[in-house]
């Protein structure tokens, strides 16, 4: 189901069916294996991280409540509040995701090209995107690892095994991708309904013992950690931030379910089970501050330990599998809305529109994996990793957040600071924390950031120059029809469909097709697909045919950018429309630009040399497009940057 929202509070999801309770609980199922598998394997190494990690303080009584008291209250104000209650409400037609909170912002700036903070909130929504691929490498390598290391509680004999059983796991869990996930997706709730209530069997056992440890609680003593502890009571936050690691993914994995339905398994499952295992690691902690190396699988009886692991590791293998699904969504997104090469895209799923696979993506990100699994060697040291490129996401989407909240929302400022503040503290707090882990691991997310926001803006920037360029080698198409006079080309039978990203000039293909052959066929078609800052396009309005003089066609074919354009859905739609023409009597005329970089004004020269790299790899149009290949005519052109 999808929601519906327009992007305005207390928009309601549009629900079909009498049982309306029923579908959400369904739908709330199929999220805990979706939406919530990352926050929800966070147990496996947070309260470890902040007491047995670089940064982490001694487990005594009062550190060990304090550390809980700032878990329940990070819980409380950045999922609950930030995330689940207010930030999911800043969908675009249903579909959440920085990318798609960006794009909602730029719908309603685009008729203020002037307006000051575009060009920021571009770069901010680039830059937190770009941090989310660093997020989709970490997130697989931690969460199999620390499952797998669950086996050093057990017993010292596997230790040599640790990372290869890690690796094994991690390479199949990347070549299943190209089948997809539409028959085991099915069992992802259900198992990840299995792992919450085990966690939350697992911390009631321990808390019957020690109650007293619900007086964590208490902001008090949160404070009193701080108050005590100073400069180590800080970085703590680094350990702490890991309970909410998985909320952008959250956010991104929206359109899947809706809104009611994540919010319905947050409050009635995740958040209870979470609370009560980290409650219940603390309890262990209490009657044994030895337990610190490894809180969570300490937990368990020994009889229960080694199907514990095995849980685990499937845990992590359904948290990875929704960061990588995450990932390629969040590709084919930037793609579609212009910061991205085109990629190849396969469906894995005949029903399901936002399962796809890009083969190139999926294998950059398992060598990607398995260099850090193999340089880092443990899930600790990984956590030093973690933290950096999620919290500054968190505060990109904060401050996005403002933006819409004022903008599209109308909310007043004196309501929006306070509350935008709030997050703002608790965030930068966090980034600070994880700001000095830099140095142990924090450095591979956001250089890996940086990479892919220098590909994203370079490709974003030459294809802008490129279009520039043709257009003004171009011209408008009345003109060339009035210079054929009394001296017209020769027409030959058929359909020729030019593709141009320039909706009202001439297509540069064109030009050089009657340079050349100085031929013309009966009907031409000039088509233009679009992208749109919105997700979908509604069927109805995604093709306009406007006949012109001469056997001319003007088409124009717009596109969501959770959606993926084609030639054979474009033509059915021009048939129904009125446009009638033979497919084998049908050419298809491509432009390919060999691009030549040169110090003019526009980009640097290296910027320039890397777009023209970019560009020849990218993936050709007659394949991206689905354009039958035996009826494509490509007519190259050298441009210089």
């Amino acid at each position: 189901m999808k929601a519906t929202t327009t992007g305005v509070p207390g928009g309601e999801e549009v629900k079909e069916g009498p049982d309306t309770f029923k579908r959400s609980a369904l739908l709330a199922l199929g999220a805990l294996g979706i939406v919530y598998g990352d926050i929800g394997t966070s147990p496996l190494y947070a309260l470890r991280e902040c007491f047995s990690g670089p940064h982490g303080i001694p487990p005594t009584p009062a550190n060990v409540l304090g550390v809980l008291s700032l878990i329940f209250w990070s819980l409380l104000i950045i999922v609950s509040v930030k995330y689940l209650l207010l930030v999911v409400r800043a969908d675009n037609r249903g579909e959440g995701g920085i990318l798609a909170m960006m794009a909602l912002v730029m719908q309603r700036q685009r008729a203020q090209p002037s307006h000051r903070s575009r060009p920021v909130l571009i770069t901010l929504g680039i830059f937190g995107a770009a941090l989310l691929y660093g997020d989709g490498v970490i997130t697989p390598a931690i969460t199999v690892l620390s499952a797998v290391e669950g086996l050093h509680v057990a017993t010292d004999v596997f230790d040599p095994y640790v990372i290869p059983i890690t690796l094994v796991i991690l390479v199949g869990l990347f070549l299943v991708q190209r089948h997809g996930t539409a028959d085991i997706g099915a069992v992802f709730g259900p198992v990840m309904c299995v792992w919450f209530l085990t966690l939350a069997g697992l911390g009631v056992k321990e808390l019957v013992h020690n109650p007293a440890v619900l007086g964590a609680l208490s902001p008090w003593h949160a404070v009193e950690l701080f108050r005590h502890n100073h400069l180590h009571g800080f970085l703590v936050l680094g350990g702490v931030f890991l309970v909410v690691t998985g909320c952008e993914a959250l956010y991104a994995d929206m359109g899947h379910f809706g809104r009611k339905p994540i919010q319905l398994a947050w409050f009635s499952m995740v958040l209870p089970a979470l609370m009560l295992n980290y409650l219940g690691q603390g309890a262990l902690l209490l009657r044994d501050a030895s337990a610190a190396r490894n809180p969570f699988f300490l937990l368990a009886p020994s009889w229960m330990l080694y199907p514990l692991v095995a849980l685990a590791a499937v845990a992590g293998v359904i948290a990875s599998q929704a960061l990588i699904a995450g990932v390629f969504s969040l590709t084919r997104q930037a793609m579609q809305l212009g910061y991205s090469p085109r990629m190849e895209v396969v469906h894995t799923s005949a029903e399901e529109m936002g399962q796809i696979y890009l083969p190139g993506l999926n294998w950059a990100l398992l060598v990607g994996v398995v260099a850090l699994v193999l340089g880092f060697r443990s899930s600790s040291a990984l956590a030093s990793a973690y933290g950096i490129a999620v919290s500054t996401a968190m505060v990109i989407t904060t401050l996005m957040a403002y933006v819409v909240a004022r903008e599209l929302w109308g909310v007043r400022r004196w309501v929006a600071i306070p509350v935008v503040g709030l997050f703002l503290v608790v965030e930068l707090a966090f980034f600070g924390a994880n700001a000095v882990k830099v140095a142990d691991g924090g450095w591979f997310p956001l250089l890996m950031a940086m990479v892919v926001f220098t590909l994203m803006t370079t490709w974003k920037r030459g294809r802008d120059i490129l279009a520039a360029k043709l257009r003004a080698s171009s011209i408008p198409l009345k003109q060339l029809l009035d210079s054929f006079g009394d001296h017209p080309p020769v027409r030959v039978p058929g359909t020729a469909i030019f593709m141009t990203g320039n909706a009202e000039g001439t297509p540069p293909a064109l030009l050089h097709n009657l340079k050349h052959n100085k031929v013309l066929h009966e009907q031409v078609v000039l088509l233009t697909i679009l992208s749109e800052e919105l997700p979908h396009v509604p069927p109805a309005e995604r093709v306009e045919v406007e006949p012109l003089e001469q056997g001319f066609v003007r088409v124009v074919a717009r596109y969501g950018f959770m959606e993926n354009p084609g030639i054979p859905d474009v033509l059915k739609r021009c048939r129904e429309k009125g446009l009638q023409f033979q497919l084998m009597g049908t050419s298809f005329f491509l432009g390919r630009e060999t691009l030549i970089p040169t110090r003019r004004p526009g980009m640097a020269v290296w910027r320039e040399s890397l777009f023209a790299w970019m560009s020849r790899n990218a993936r050709s149009a007659t394949s991206y497009f689905r354009i039958p290949p035996n009826r494509v005519v490509e007519l190259g052109a050298q441009v210089e940057l």
